[in-house]
């Protein structure tokens, strides 16, 4: 898989969870990332399916 800009985003990138299978109900999930427009969102656990797209890294400060 793609290389993210640190150890950090490439874990929460790649995450996949043995218990859920749907990224928005598991709470260990935060990162979604569209591999096709390669965009980034931190998922919004609210209940349902909502995200917020992020242009630099949560951790490491670099522009996505």
């Amino acid at each position: 898989m793609k290389k993210h800009c640190c150890d950090y985003m490439d874990y929460h990138a790649n995450f996949t969870c043995d218990v859920h299978s749907e990224p928005f109900a598991c709470p260990d999930n935060l990162i979604l990332f569209d591999k096709t427009n390669k965009e980034y969102s931190l998922i919004i656990h609210d209940g349902g399916s909502s995200i917020i797209g992020i242009l630099f890294c949560p951790w490491c400060g670099t522009k996505l």
